[in-house]
């Protein structure tokens, strides 16, 4: 028994030691794997350019506490399983010394600075389960790799510059539950792998350049809830197969280029809420089945190619939110039960061929905000109370055949912010209140049958900027303070039956800018008040019955553009402070009864007879020179001698004048025959002397104020001045030295035999909106390519239009004619820098009939611009999230 006891104290000692050897050892482990741990993250933090300094905690003097570090996330070993370094500015690279971080599950880097090719070394690291990169400068390829990573179930890198083919490996990681590559430059086709991810959940592929037909394996991911792939150029139809997504809630196939009808299959996805179909080219009707989707909420199935009517199905989608069926070829009348859907908010049906009323309990049981059923053929009565909830801001109803008054309700509708009935027939009075409305911004009542007068309570506005009441029947006096809203900018009630003359009471109105009152009984005189509304463009008063001199206040209007004062009964003479005024181009005072010379400054020496035909007593200027009359004899039979004896006179003249011509010809023809024969060696040269007869007359027209005269340039048309000589002409170097200004100035030839005005002095020596887009291509062109309209690098007599004409028949180097500071180098914007510049070509053309309408250009440079990309880092990088699309779907304030 004794002996037991010293044994047993023995094992147990020895136990003690290997136990404390254990402990020590792990110990030693640990403290080293720390130690590890934090040589990593310094090196990678020294990989890094830090301008915010949000990585200053990581040094190596607190290496021992790296989990407190900001950014690194430890488990209760201590060991660092993720990394969060959104949102801190940082750039530079991340390197392989990440790999030293051995227990790594995440990495989040979203919206940093980060560029260049994304490092291999992030998609090698084989315990990572979550990888965010969003919302960086990365570009190049995606690298291969991630199929390997069995692990990963969220991938984000949207927002990125990443362009090429999608990684097709990435079927191999069939973990995933989020894959977002959103807001790229991604092109090529989905790869068919993609199939393989029966897990995934969320897939964003939008705003890339992908394209081709959508293939079927993309339908066999049985988990799919949010698919969000619009904004690319996906062509072919929808596959039925899309009804095999049992578990999808989120449907986003927008701006693409699909084709065929909507498969009737998608009315069997019970759990989807939001349908995104817009700008495609879909056909055929709408399927009848979308009406068993009860858990939709937003349907926009606009700008395509659907015809048919709409189906009655869609009022049993208790959960609609958004209808918009807007910009299609449906037919027929709008169901009853939209009127009754009790969430709907915003209904848009606008361009369609839609007939009928509306339906009549609309907005009276649903908090309805927006209503657009603009430009269809619809008519009855505008319902009573769309405005019952008091939610309505925006009515649009223009271009239909709406009959009946403007409904009551509406003037107190505070929460309205546009009404747009234009072009109907709606009647009865412009009902009083709508002035007191506190937000109301818009008021379009035009082309209607109202009468009545103008509602008094309009000018107590504090928010309308728009009012336009023209095409009626008003025969009121205009409200005495209707111009002194302070927000008002556009006031237009042309073409009524009002009376009475433009109100004196204008005390202040600082925003106007357009007044149209034409086309109406106005008379007296123009309140020499209106010259203070000192942001005035535009000013029209035709057709009235106006008296009394024009106010030379007037004429001096810092900003009017367009005066139109014609069919009244003006008199006296036009203000002479007319040619200064410092912003005026259109003036028309036509049929009026004013009096004298018409000045010979500014505009009015170069102003359209036209504009002041009508006025018996004008003279002058561009008219007929004061006091010159007509010839008349005291008597008949003395007149008739006079004509007799002016008409032998004449034909004296007349034939003198032909012998003259004839013998002149014939001694210049024999001289020119003589040269070229004897002198030139042939009778066939087509060449001009520069002096003679193949250069034009001399005209100098001013399109702009100029400091200098024409003699002052004439004087510098000499051989020394010549700086430059091309196809139409020789440039000269015009010194003006008395007003410090050097200008070139160039001498256009004409082709022999050929008139001025057929001309090939693009050169037809016409200015007119032609000429305006012409120097719109300059500009854009100046704007692509980085340089001056005139440069030495051009060659002589050449200049920007020219220089990159010639680059383009030839083409050599087209592309290094883009200006590398806005991105000239980079694919994507390179091609789209292209394609402006073929707009620029196209406002350059030399003819001037060639040359597109601004509208023409404004609707090209809308189809050139830029692939909008995803603004990620305003949506959060969880599953949960994503439901919100990267690009709005809300009615785009443009149309309107």
């Amino acid at each position: 028994m004794t002996s037991a006891a010293p044994r047993l104290g023995s094992t147990l000692h020895l136990f003690f030691l290997l136990s404390f050897s254990l402990a020590l050892l792990c110990c030693i482990a640990v403290c080293n794997a720390a130690a590890d741990e934090a040589a990593a993250l310094l090196a990678i933090k020294a990989s890094l350019v830090d301008p915010l300094g949000k990585l200053g905690g990581w040094n190596s003097a607190s290496a021992s506490s790296h989990c407190t570090w900001d950014g690194a996330r430890c488990n209760a070993r201590g060991v660092v399983t993720g990394l969060n370094l959104a949102g801190m500015n940082l750039s530079g690279t991340i390197p392989d010394d990440i790999l030293g971080l051995t227990g790594l599950t995440s990495i989040v880097l979203q919206s940093n600075a980060f560029e260049h090719e994304l490092p291999l070394v992030l998609v090698s690291i084989p315990t990572l389960q979550e990888l965010d990169i969003s919302d960086n400068n990365f570009a190049g390829h995606f690298p291969a790799g991630v199929g390997a990573l069995a692990l990963l179930t969220s991938l984000n890198a949207s927002g990125n510059n990443f362009a090429g083919p999608l990684p097709a490996d990435i079927g191999n990681a069939t973990a995933l539950e989020t894959l977002d590559f959103r807001g790229g430059y991604f092109s090529g086709t989905i790869p068919k792998s993609y199939g393989k991810l029966r897990k995934l959940k969320f897939l964003g592929l939008s705003g890339n350049n992908l394209g081709g037909a959508l293939p079927a394996e993309l339908f066999e991911m049985s988990a799919l809830e949010q698919l969000i792939i619009g904004y690319n150029e996906f062509t072919g139809a929808i596959p039925a197969a899309i009804g095999n997504l049992a578990n999808l809630q989120y449907l986003d196939l927008a701006i693409g280029k699909l084709e065929g009808p909507i498969p009737p299959e998608l009315g069997r996805l019970s759990y989807l809420n939001t349908v995104y179909l817009y700008k495609n080219n879909i056909g055929g009707p709408i399927p009848k089945e979308i009406g068993n989707l009860t858990s939709l909420v937003m349907l926009d199935i606009s700008d395509n190619a659907l015809t048919g009517t709409i189906p009655v199905e869609l009022g049993q989608l208790a959960n609609l939110q958004l209808l918009n069926l807007m910009c299609n070829r449906l037919k027929g009348g709008i169901p009853a039960a939209i009127g009754d859907l009790p969430k709907l908010e915003v209904l848009e049906l606008w361009n369609n061929s839609l007939t009928g009323p509306l339906p009549p309990s609309l907005g009276s049981s649903q908090p309805l905000q927006w209503l657009d059923v603009s430009t269809n053929a619809l008519s009855g009565p505008v319902p009573a109370g769309l405005c019952d909830s008091g939610n309505l801001t925006k009515l649009i109803l223009f271009n239909n055949v709406f009959t009946g008054p403007i409904p009551a309700g509406l003037t107190t509708c505070s929460s309205l912010v546009r009404v747009r009935a234009h072009n109907n027939r709606l009647n009865g009075t412009v009902p009083a209140g709508l002035g007191r409305l506190p937000r109301l911004q818009r008021l379009e009542l035009a082309g209607n049958e109202l009468s009545g007068e103008i509602p008094d309570d309009l000018p107590l506005s504090t928010s309308l900027s728009f009012i336009d009441l023209s095409h009626n029947q008003l025969r009121s006096a205009l409200p005495s303070n209707i111009l002194s809203i302070r927000t008002l900018q556009t006031f237009a009630a042309a073409d009524n039956e009002l009376t009475g003359g433009v109100p004196d009471e204008i005390s202040d109105c600082p925003s106007l800018s357009a007044l149209d009152l034409s086309s109406n009984r106005l008379s007296g005189a123009i309140p020499a008040s209106l010259a203070s509304c000192q942001r005035l463009v535009s000013l029209n008063l035709r057709s009235n019955r106006f008296t009394g001199q024009i106010p030379g206040a007037i004429a001096m209007m810092s900003t009017l553009s367009v005066l139109d004062l014609s069919s009244n009964f003006f008199s006296g003479v036009i203000p002479s402070n007319f040619g200064s005024s410092p912003a005026l181009e259109m003036l028309n005072l036509a049929y009026n009864n004013l009096t004298g010379p018409v000045p010979t400054t500014g505009m009015l020496r170069t102003i359209n007879p036209d504009d002041l035909a009508g006025n018996p007593g004008l003279c002058g200027g561009v008219l007929p020179p004061c006091g010159a009359t007509s010839l008349r004899a005291s008597s008949s039979e003395a007149s008739g001698l006079r004509r007799s004896h002016m008409k032998h006179i004449a034909a004296g003249w007349a034939i003198g004048i032909s012998v003259l011509i004839a013998a002149c010809g014939v001694v210049f023809l024999g001289k020119q025959v003589y040269q070229r024969w004897y002198v030139n060696g042939g009778c066939c040269d087509e060449a001009m002397e520069e002096d003679g007869s193949g250069a034009w007359p001399w005209r100098l027209t001013a399109f702009q104020r100029l400091s200098f005269t024409s003699a002052e340039v004439l004087a510098c048309i000499k051989e020394d001045n010549i700086v430059g000589m091309g196809g139409t002409g020789v440039v000269y170097r015009a010194d003006m030295s008395r007003h410090h200004a050097v200008v070139a100035v160039k001498k256009l030839w004409r082709a022999a035999g050929c008139p001025e005005e057929t001309a090939t002095y693009g050169y037809t020596l016409k200015v007119d909106q032609k000429s305006d887009i012409y120097s719109f291509g300059v500009v854009l062109m100046e704007l692509l390519t980085g340089r001056r309209p005139v440069e030495p690098e051009y060659g002589e007599s050449q200049d920007i239009v020219g220089w990159i004409r010639e680059r383009l028949r030839s083409n050599s180097g087209v592309e290094e004619l883009l200006d590398d500071s806005v991105g000239g180098r980079v694919d994507h914007v390179r091609e789209e820098m292209l394609l402006v510049l073929r707009i620029a070509v196209l406002c350059t053309a030399k003819s001037p009939k060639d040359r597109p309408t601004m509208r023409d250009v404004v609707t090209m440079l809308g189809e050139a611009k830029p692939r909008r990309k995803s603004s990620s880092a305003t949506v959060p990088a969880t599953v949960v999230d994503k439901d919100k699309p990267v690009f709005t779907t809300s009615p785009d304030s443009s149309y309107l």
